[in-house]
């Protein structure tokens, strides 16, 4: 079934190595970066690491949100820094992984930390430091000739009409080893971008982009040449994908890259988005699968995306899907560059202590750094839920659950010690919201006492509920409609805990217990 990687999981990139299909998507914001997934079929996937998974690798302190007005609209447009569009390739027994780190100085600039990471151990989750090259653009992606020398192609600045770039580099050192050269603009869609080159057996060089932008225009187009310079020649049946214009129900479907099966089928992975008749996409983009025809000689045709990977295909995978598996510990997400040791955590969640920071979720300045815990939200109908430890009463603390996208647009429930009083809050700066309400209750003092938080989602709705230890009645205590979290945005949703003090140099500790995420 699609997706084969629910929730937060865009710009995919995928490849085989032996009987093997490695897989990595974008995290802009969120520590540790560029999951890596591993299927024996494509269909089933387990999250077996993370290419930036040590904080020394890279800060991503400058990950900032922006928001940026639509054109006749009082939305805006929510870009996030960070870690964009990254590619998955291996050659000579090495993985590599190149991706930019898109750093926003302030709300006018920004900058592009182009990087290449690199293991020969991909299940032990032992990445390299980054190689940093200079390129002045996002979306990287590398291929090899016949002789070995490698090449770097990507989406240059500056934007909307961005071109794709390609240049000999050493891998090693991030050495250019000649000239940026233009390799193709296009067919005039904004933002081509997402590029991948593909060498093969029938003497052509296929150049893979997405343009259109990634959300309701998005589509992917193909352009081939005799050398891996071009020129490049332009598929006359472009797009091969999209999803504009219909009414399927998994849309802004693009930024594609392709594998051949151990049978020798062709798939092409893609992000897309699971839109209702009320265009709620809460979830945002996700990894999705579908077959495609490439005979020799001939261009690549990629079938429309379907929740069922199997509809209306000739070709067959196992029928072994399952639901997505991950090793312990590898999936929790922190905010930006947090300091881990006000994280705690013992047996996946059963019993974890934070320590409060005096920044909250609202806050993104690159010395803020947020007590936040989670894991990307997988399921569309679900629910999470946690018992947050009583501290003193009176404590200048605030500490609960919350769904999170970054610090423009979150809804939490939390326990307000101070007052003490039960908190429901939402904002979406995107669209102008900001509802909360409030309520003081009675809590008991000592070790014992907690307060039961939840929250159930369908892709209609968020509920949340709280319920006190001295009382077994579930109280219903705020509720919001996905459409007001639904928006032009490239992260998804992740539900986990949070402590936030107003008391500026202080150390209180939170104790979470049975913290469980769907």
């Amino acid at each position: 079934m699609n997706p084969i990687i629910p929730g937060f999981a865009p710009d995919p990139s995928v490849v085989r190595v032996g009987d093997t299909y490695f897989l990595v998507n974008s995290s802009f914001h969120i520590f540790p970066g560029l999951p890596i997934y591993a299927s024996k079929d494509l269909v089933s996937w387990k999250h077996i690491g993370n290419a930036i998974n040590r904080q020394s690798q890279l800060s991503l302190a400058l990950s900032s949100t922006k928001l940026n007005s639509e054109d006749d609209s009082d939305d805006f447009m929510c870009a996030t820094g960070g870690l964009y569009a990254p590619t998955i390739r291996h050659h000579e027994g090495i993985f590599y992984v190149v991706c930019t780190n898109v750093i926003h100085v302030d709300e006018n600039d920004g900058t592009h930390q182009n990087f290449i990471v690199s293991t020969t151990d991909i299940w032990g989750d032992q990445w390299s430091d980054p190689v940093f090259f200079d390129f002045d653009g996002i979306d990287t992606s590398i291929i090899w000739d016949s002789d070995g020398r490698s090449y770097m192609h990507g989406s240059a600045a500056p934007g909307p009409m961005t071109t794709i770039k390609l240049f000999e580099i050493d891998l090693n050192t991030g050495k250019k080893l000649s000239d940026e050269k233009i390799i193709w603009r296009g067919t005039g869609g904004i933002w081509p971008e997402g590029p991948h080159v593909y060498g093969k057996d029938d003497g052509w060089f296929y150049l893979l982009i997405s343009e259109g932008g990634t959300f309701e225009d998005h589509m992917i187009t193909v352009a081939r040449s005799r050398s891996i310079w071009g020129p490049y020649e332009a598929n006359p049946n472009n797009p091969i994908l999209t999803a504009r214009g219909t009414d399927e129900y998994v849309q802004h479907t693009g930024h594609s890259d392709i594998v051949q099966d151990v049978q020798g089928n062709w798939w092409a992975v893609c992000l897309g988005v699971r839109k209702d008749r009320l265009n709620r996409y809460v979830m945002g983009r996700e990894t999705f699968l579908t077959s495609m025809e490439w005979p020799e000689g001939s261009w690549p045709k990629i079938n429309q995306v379907k929740i069922s990977v199997l509809s209306d295909l000739t070709t067959t995978l196992p029928n072994t899907v399952s639901s997505l598996s991950t090793s312990p510990g590898i999936d929790w997400c922190y905010i930006r560059d947090a300091d881990l040791t006000m994280h705690r955590i013992i047996e996946n969640g059963s019993d974890i202590t934070l320590t409060a920071s005096e920044y909250d979720l609202c806050q993104a300045s690159p010395d803020n750094r947020i007590t936040f815990v989670g894991k990307r939200q997988r399921q569309l109908k679900g629910h999470s839920q946690v018992d947050v430890q009583h501290v003193s009463v009176g404590t200048r603390v605030n500490a609960g659950l919350c769904v999170y996208k970054d610090e423009h647009r979150f809804a939490r429930i939390y326990l307000d010690f101070e007052t003490p009083a039960i908190v429901f809050e939402f904002i979406n700066k995107a669209k102008s919201i900001d509802r909360g309400k409030k309520i003081s209750i009675d809590l008991k003092e000592g070790d014992a006492a907690a307060t039961w938080f939840k929250v159930e989602y369908l892709e209609s709705s968020y509920k949340f509920s709280y319920r006190l230890q001295q009382n077994s009645q579930c109280v219903d205590f705020g509720d919001l409609d996905t459409l007001e979290l639904t928006g032009h945005d490239f992260v998804g949703p992740i539900v986990g805990i949070f402590a936030f003090t107003k008391a500026v140099d202080t150390r209180t500790s939170v104790n979470f217990k049975m913290l469980e995420i769907e």
